[in-house]
């Protein structure tokens, strides 16, 4: 459904929604740009037998409004907003990847209206750049496109297309096993948005360090991530468990970027497990 958020037309749906009595967990996608809806529903729509899990395409990603500014503060509102909007004082925060950056932000920023945080692929600070940089170079799966790949990490693409040829490019490096089919389907299916992935490239991730912010954090928090992913590796993850007190780290070992999927029976009862332990403590 469309709802507006902040004075932007923004894409939300409520899966387990007839469970009025349920926690609500609200689940940031990653990528701006790139990113929708569709990856938070397959991974944490299971999660909707025992929670409400809010799952929306963010300002400037899927089919949400281009309206700027696409800024982690305002990123971080616009969830405040659709707590608001729920009617739930208190959430479960969820994210992936830049999804983790907008979670953990969203702790920082709105500390008395978390219950729980579940990250996973993230990072506090912008220094795993350079070893995602590495990673891809010393990957087999592709010859890297220097030219193309600086534009994609630097936020440089040039129009729609542009970021679609830089997410093609670097998309086989995600997964711990490749299945080039399932690669191409994302690239089909990625809704694109050039500017929104420009400005969080080239603009947010310039600056980008919460790592003297995490010690506040008090939220019961779970740290995922996958032993193989190239763009943010475990020590990332690591250095997240090292700040946040009472945060809980569990590393896939057969996952890429993407324990979720990947090993998604393993990530759904670790998930399930840690929110009843959380949750009780609460």
């Amino acid at each position: 459904m469309d709802v507006t958020i902040n004075g932007a037309r923004l894409n939300i749906e409520v899966l387990g929604a007839d469970n009025k009595d349920a926690p609500v967990m609200i689940v940031h996608h990653g990528a701006p740009g790139l990113g929708s809806s569709a990856e938070p529903r397959a991974s944490f729509g299971p999660f909707s037998d025992e929670y409400r899990v809010v799952i929306f395409d963010a300002r400037g990603s899927g089919a949400s409004e281009d309206r700027e500014p696409f800024t982690h503060e305002q990123w971080a509102a616009d969830v405040e907003a659709i707590r608001e909007w729920i009617g739930a004082e208190k959430i479960i925060m969820a994210g992936g990847s830049y999804g983790g950056f907008i979670s953990m932000e969203y702790a920082i920023r709105y500390p008395d209206r978390v219950l729980a945080m579940v990250l996973r692929d993230t990072s506090a600070d912008n220094a795993h750049r350079e070893l995602s940089r590495a990673n891809a170079l010393a990957s087999p799966r592709i010859e890297v496109d220097m030219e193309l790949f600086e534009r994609m990490m630097s936020g440089k693409t040039r129009d729609n297309a542009d970021l679609k040829a830089g997410w093609a490019h670097i998309l086989p490096l995600y997964d711990h096993d490749l299945d080039m089919n399932k690669v191409q389907s994302r690239i089909e299916n990625t809704p694109y948005h050039y500017a929104t992935h420009n400005y969080a490239f080239a603009v947010n991730q310039q600056n980008y360090d919460l790592k003297d912010k995490l010690p506040g954090i008090t939220a019961p928090t779970l740290i995922t991530v996958g032993r193989y992913d190239w763009i943010t590796p475990v020590s990332a993850s690591e250095t997240i468990h090292r700040l946040i007190p009472n945060s809980e780290l569990v590393i896939f070992e057969k996952s890429g970027h993407s324990p979720q999927i990947e090993e998604a029976p393993k990530f759904q009862a670790t998930v399930r497990d840690f929110l009843r332990r959380a949750l009780k403590r609460g």
